[in-house]
């Protein structure tokens, strides 16, 4: 019972804190920076990017290792059963034989036209261009935050007109109302406002929906779990404004060919080419090898004499004399004998090698000099990815910039006509409260405003995200703030 009530308690305040840690992520403003670094952290791009960033390193290290000498070491244990030569005593053995080797050999390159020394300054090189590679994705993540929170102050700002513009159109069924029940005015004016306000209803709905798909889009992109609740700050944004100090694109250009990840990328793979080429021609030049070995072994069949048993002499018969024919014996000793000891075997057995070895490629179905084509071209490709990465950076610095002067010039024209198109449906709303305007003109007057107002802030938002663009081709962080 006690242990089913503490695993009762453990739940309740696991659930207690998951509920809070939601409840506090729910209620937190999110700031732009805050957007970026929950993306850079989640996004699964980015992570598999990391991976190939730590492959690459584990290439060069083991590249780097490579040039060290090999050193193997083997050892065996044998039985032989029936009549075979022992190979430590040269000696025919019909007993079972238990023999063991023990052997170690070590070999190095000295010279194979510096194929290894290339092959670890090229994984050195492609090691820095996935790491540009994985600022690559980072910036063009932070970038597509900065557009999706745009859209949701855009969005904001445009569910704001349509209400406020909904509210004044609301006021004008009320009053007009009132006139049409005191017989005033015409019950065609106050259809025609019910209608205006029916369809003005329609875009609050619209915009609305519009600023909830923006939320979502951005939780979506940034890959985090989708939440009624989730809020972005809502900041003093850009000035809009020509810059203090103008600048050309040939101006960012250049600048961004000394800071763009995806420029120092391509610059590193035409040097990882070059390393590969350089690793290709040295297939065809002769290799120079040294390598040097130690084995000793061990046999059941080597005997040596016992020191711990005393020596036997025995005769034997080796003729007769010729004239007294008495027998003539030989005698000899007999030692006893016993297996000679894993230990001296061990010492007496071993050998040792050493040498050099010289290899010379003269012909070996052309694959060398194809090797070298082939990574001529890798090289010739690695040239012309530079030139396209070059020349598609100018095309996007080119089009932002000139996006940028359009929407500025469009936010000037926009924010005079506002101006304009406020003042006219002053004047219009002051003619059509004393009945000097019929509902259908009021309507085209305050459709005009809206329309005015919503291109003002198309052309603002579009500013401050061009502009943002280049500021950041610049080397400057993603700032929409003033």
């Amino acid at each position: 019972m006690r242990v089913k009530k503490i695993f009762i308690s453990g739940i309740i305040i696991l659930g207690v804190l998951l509920f809070t840690t939601f409840q506090a992520r729910s209620q937190k403003i999110w700031t732009l920076e805050d957007c970026i670094n929950y993306a850079l952290e989640n996004n699964l791009d980015i992570q598999k990017q990391i991976q190939y960033v730590e492959s690459n390193k584990a290439s060069l290290t083991q590249s780097a290792l490579g040039m060290l000498p090999n050193l193997n070491a083997s050892g065996s244990n044998y039985w032989n059963f029936g009549q075979t030569i022992d190979q430590y005593t040269n000696t025919f053995a019909t007993t079972t034989v238990r023999s063991n080797n023990f052997y170690i050999s070590s070999s190095m390159v000295l010279f194979n036209g510096f194929q290894k020394l290339n092959t670890v300054k090229q994984n050195q090189i492609m090691v820095l261009a996935s790491k540009f590679d994985l600022d690559v994705i980072k910036n063009s993540i932070s970038l597509s935050v900065a557009g999706y929170y745009l859209d949701i102050l855009f969005n904001s700002e445009l569910l704001d007109v349509a209400s406020e513009q909904l509210r004044i159109t609301k006021q004008q069924v009320d009053r007009i109302q009132k006139m049409v029940d005191a017989g005033s005015s015409a019950k065609g004016d106050l259809l025609n406002i019910q209608a205006q306000r029916a369809t003005e209803e329609l875009t609050q709905v619209q915009a609305s929906n519009q600023l909830y798909i923006s939320y979502l889009s951005l939780q979506q992109l940034i890959d985090m779990p989708v939440s009624k609740d989730f809020r972005i700050e809502k900041p003093n944004l850009k000035a809009v404004e020509a810059p203090k100090q103008p600048v050309t694109p040939e101006i960012i250009f250049e600048h961004s060919l000394k800071t763009r990840p995806e420029i120092k990328a391509a610059e590193l793979r035409v040097d990882a080419a070059q390393k590969r080429l350089a690793v290709a021609r040295g297939i065809i030049t002769p290799t120079l090898s040294v390598s040097g070995s130690w084995g000793t072994g061990y046999s059941a069949a080597a005997k040596e004499i016992d020191p711990n048993v005393d020596p036997t002499i025995s005769s034997y018969n080796i003729g007769i004399t010729q004239l007294s024919r008495d027998t003539v014996l030989g005698y000899q000793v007999n030692y006893a004998t016993r297996v000679k000891s894993f230990g001296d075997q061990l010492k007496t057995n071993n050998n040792q090698s050493v040498g050099f070895s010289l290899n010379i490629p003269i012909f070996n179905g052309w694959q060398g000099r194809t090797n070298i084509t082939q990574a001529k071209i890798s090289k010739n490709q690695a040239e012309l990815d530079l030139d396209i990465q070059k020349r598609s950076l100018r095309k996007l610095i080119e089009q932002a910039y000139a996006d940028a002067v359009a929407s500025l010039q469009k936010y000037n024209s926009s924010l005079e006509k506002v101006n304009a198109q406020s003042e006219s449906f002053k004047y219009t709303q002051q003619k059509f409260d004393v009945g000097m305007m019929t509902s259908f003109d009021y309507n085209n007057s305050k459709k005009d405003l809206t329309k005015a107002q919503s291109d003002l802030l198309q052309a603002k938002y579009d500013f401050i995200f061009k502009t943002t663009i280049l500021d950041f081709y610049m080397g400057n962080p993603i700032q929409i703030q003033q």
